[in-house]
């Protein structure tokens, strides 16, 4: 059988390709195959060197719209003026005492039991605006807090400090840790930007331990207290036992940790009976501490000084720290409301007056202190500096005329409280009032002492009204049903509406 051709084109054709012609072909394709490799890893390098370089020869986009901000959100083309309140003027409506006294008289009620008494003055001329039994002896509870504050600053200075030092004691080895009257002290280092702590504990011992290097001293150290500044009993007896328990008020004496409690943010519940001792404790401590890397130790417990060595120790001062001013401590004691360190304060004042440092001393000491502002004196009676006792009599007239020597008196020391009276709605004991709607309108304007016992409420401050005219006042419930919080909005409402006065 014939064996027929394949077409021309056929893949089987071969008969028609020359051996020589395949060869050479076979070659070129090899030698193809690097020269294809290299143009591939060129432009493999190429394209990311593109990227980097070619944007350089490109100009830049135009940018983008920037998104709408409110104008409220914008950076401020010039500052604000300052704002706040505007000065007080002479010329200023002084406000009618029929319009205060029409207003003050429907606010000034009693929840149940009791009554109220009140007393507002124009703070420049004196003249009374309002006033309904403010002559009457009342029970003033913590108001009595703003006569002490101006015995403090007019008998000691609103720039004095108190030391509590380190001297030593009668035999080797021995220290005294003397009180001199600084009740907030810091059981570690001072805080110098701190009125509560501004002394600390462990600066004084550190101090002490370089003192004693200096010296020579090495060996076991004995620690003493000296707290023979104050006199007379540590407790007042015209204190409430119930009231001592509680933790307003515990045993005086001349220093103390955290104005006499454990922690200084627990303000209520058990506090220490002997602060002195718990101060000189927590001194030996530091002092072991300091003491430790200098070949000092320190005998387990602490003394108390005897009234010969208290006479005597004191020939050499080892260290001292220095409290707060007085003006701090003032302020202080009336945003909190302490009456420990009003205590102290009025024992301070009585000191300082050539008076003894104790409570008959201190009454005494506030007392004159308010004669010689020419507040009426004779019919006040004094048992304590703090408000505590129930035995304390003062007029509401009487504690208006000590907010007006204070706001606008001509003793300029007095001006070192303003900054302790709490302001309605924000600070002290004021900062949960004033947040309903009948007295909101008082917030941020009133600046007030509180004054709170079972049956008591009281506030004596300042305002100044709609009008611009600056008024101190006084309001005082006795008798009061215990608990009803009417008692309090009616006080809180009555300084409201003065606040917004514009009575004419």
């Amino acid at each position: 059988m014939k064996e027929t051709s394949p077409p021309a084109g056929s893949k089987t054709a071969r008969k028609d390709v020359s051996p020589s012609l395949l060869a050479r072909a076979g070659t070129i394709v090899r030698r193809a195959w690097p020269l294809a490799g290299l143009l591939a890893l060129l432009l493999a390098l190429a394209v990311p060197a593109a990227l980097v370089v070619v944007p350089g020869f490109i100009p830049p986009l135009p940018p983008a719209a920037a998104p709408s901000v409110p104008v409220w959100q914008q950076p401020p083309a010039t500052l604000s003026a300052r704002q706040g309140l505007t000065p007080l003027l002479d010329s200023a409506p002084v406000p009618l005492p029929s319009a205060v006294t029409a207003q003050l008289d429907t606010l000034l009620k009693p929840d149940g039991d009791g009554s109220f008494t009140g007393f507002v003055q124009d703070a420049l001329t004196g003249n009374v605006l309002y006033d309904r039994g403010g002559s009457e002896n009342r029970v003033p509870a913590s108001n009595m807090k703003l006569f002490t504050a101006a015995a403090a600053l007019r008998s000691l200075g609103p720039d004095h400090r108190f030391s509590t030092r380190v001297l030593a004691g009668t035999t080797a080895n021995q220290v005294v840790l003397t009180g001199g009257g600084d009740v907030l002290l810091n059981p570690g280092g001072s805080a110098p930007d701190r009125v509560m702590g501004h002394a600390g504990l462990g600066t004084l011992a550190a101090a002490t331990v370089a003192a004693l290097q200096a010296q020579g001293t090495t060996g076991e150290l004995t620690v003493l207290v000296d707290d023979s500044l104050f006199s007379g009993p540590a407790l007042n007896p015209a204190w409430a036992d119930g009231d001592v328990a509680a933790g307003e008020v515990a045993p005086l004496y001349p220093l103390a940790l955290n104005s006499a409690r454990y922690n200084p943010a627990v303000t209520t519940g058990p506090r220490p009976q002997d602060s002195a001792v718990t101060a000189a404790e927590a001194f030996a401590g530091q002092l072991k501490a300091a003491g430790a890397a200098a070949g000092l130790t320190v005998a387990a417990g602490v003394g108390r000084s005897t009234p010969a060595e208290a006479g005597t120790a004191g020939s050499a001062v080892l260290a001292e720290v220095q409290s707060a001013t007085v003006g701090e401590q003032v302020d202080l004691m009336l945003q909190t409301s302490d009456n420990y360190l009003a205590e102290v304060l009025g024992r301070m004042a009585a000191a300082a007056t050539g008076r003894p440092a104790s409570n008959d001393g201190a009454t005494a000491a506030v007392q004159a202190q308010l004669a010689e502002l020419g507040i009426d004196t004779p019919t006040m009676r004094f048992a304590d500096v703090s408000g505590l006792a129930i035995g304390n009599q003062v007029s509401a007239r009487q504690l208006a005329e000590v907010v007006r020597a204070i706001t606008d008196g001509t003793d300029q020391r007095l001006r070192e409280a303003l900054d302790g009276f709490p302001v309605a709605g924000l600070t002290g004991t004021l900062d949960a009032r004033y947040e309903g709607a009948a007295t909101s309108r008082g917030a941020g304007l009133v600046r007030a002492k509180t004054g709170t016992l079972n049956t008591v409420i009281a506030l004596s401050g300042y305002v100044v009204d709609a009008d611009g005219r600056l008024l101190v006042f006084s309001f005082i419930g006795n008798g009061l049903a215990p608990g009803a919080a009417g008692n309090r909005d009616a006080v809180d409402r009555a300084a409201a509406a003065l606040a917004a006065c514009g009575c004419r």
